[in-house]
């Protein structure tokens, strides 16, 4: 039978002193009647957030751990990722939007589906943001075109790991808020199984939103390099058929009117052939790194 207590909750925290009041004891009530663990993280908050977090120091099933400096939201949670010794790990965000009754919810769906991830998928309420969901529209429709994308709401930060896999994939992740996009992209480019499962939010009580338009603009990048480092043919050999269909087709009409070879096509021509070539170097260093990567997780005992 699985034991359905092997469950440790990451928070990364960052300036929420105004909703840690609030938040925690709900979270550490939680924990008590569950048996789960939580690993609480303090980034380099600023406004007080760590002497909060310090009341709960010496309880036993809670772990405090503090960055001298901000890292960033994934550079949060992969510390707490590393300090989780569970079998699954779940994360959520430290603003007390997320319901923690939806943990149970998800954990168990997790485990009847025998899931690697589940994301937790926000769906959209009355206090959505238009140009924020119009955002993450785009970055779905791009990233479908890199990859497959089984999953609706990606960067959503409630997400419930298989602690081992989570662990083998961050040394890919950035310290960014595009953490919670290029986790998710390992886990689908590597063929484990990715659920989705609808949770609820609440109001945020205090603060606001750390996400900008910068947070999109390194999502993207950070979408392209996963694909690149996965599927790098799927980036590379689209775009040198189009070259040489662009050449061919240019080159094409001036051969049969004798007018000679256009320079312009054999240019299109040749760039579609380096960019081939290119595609091909970049699928065999793509493969050298993730065996490298599966070593590690072997040597560092995160066996899939």
């Amino acid at each position: 039978m699985i034991d359905q207590t092997n469950l440790t909750i990451v928070v990364p925290v960052y300036n929420e002193a105004g909703t840690l009041p609030l938040f925690l004891p709900e979270l550490i009530a939680v924990c008590e009647a569950k048996g789960w663990k939580a690993v609480l993280v303090n980034d380099g908050s600023t406004d007080g957030s760590a002497e909060c977090l310090s009341a709960y120091q010496g309880v036993p099933f809670i772990k405090v751990v503090n960055h001298k400096v901000n890292r960033g939201y994934g550079g949060a949670l992969k510390s707490g990722i590393l300090n989780s010794e569970t079998s699954h790990v779940v994360t959520i965000d430290g603003d007390g939007q997320h319901s923690l009754a939806d943990i149970e919810t998800v954990f168990h769906f997790s485990l009847e589906k025998d899931a690697d991830l589940v994301v937790g998928s926000r769906g959209t309420g009355k206090n959505t943001n238009l140009f924020r969901e119009f955002g993450k529209w785009l970055i779905r429709t791009f990233t479908r075109l890199l990859m497959p994308l089984p999953v609706h709401d990606l960067n959503s930060g409630f997400k419930l790991y298989r602690t081992e896999l989570a662990k083998k994939y961050l040394p890919l992740c950035p310290n960014s808020m595009a953490f919670s996009d290029v986790i998710t992209l390992a886990f689908i480019s590597q063929r484990d199984l990715v659920l989705e499962h609808s949770i609820t939010i609440r109001e945020r009580q205090t603060g606001k939103s750390k996400i900008g338009l910068q947070t999109a603009f390194e999502t993207v990048i950070e979408i392209i390099n996963i694909a690149l480092l996965f599927n790098p043919l799927r980036v590379f050999l689209p775009i040198s058929i189009l070259c040489m269909l662009v050449g061919f087709g240019w080159g094409i009409p001036f051969i049969l009117l004798g007018r000679g070879v256009s320079v312009g096509a054999m240019l299109a021509i040749v760039v579609g052939a380096l960019f081939f070539a290119i595609g091909l170097i970049a699928s065999q260093l793509s493969a050298m790194r993730i065996e490298a990567i599966d070593k590690n997780s072997i040597v560092t005992g995160h066996k899939h």
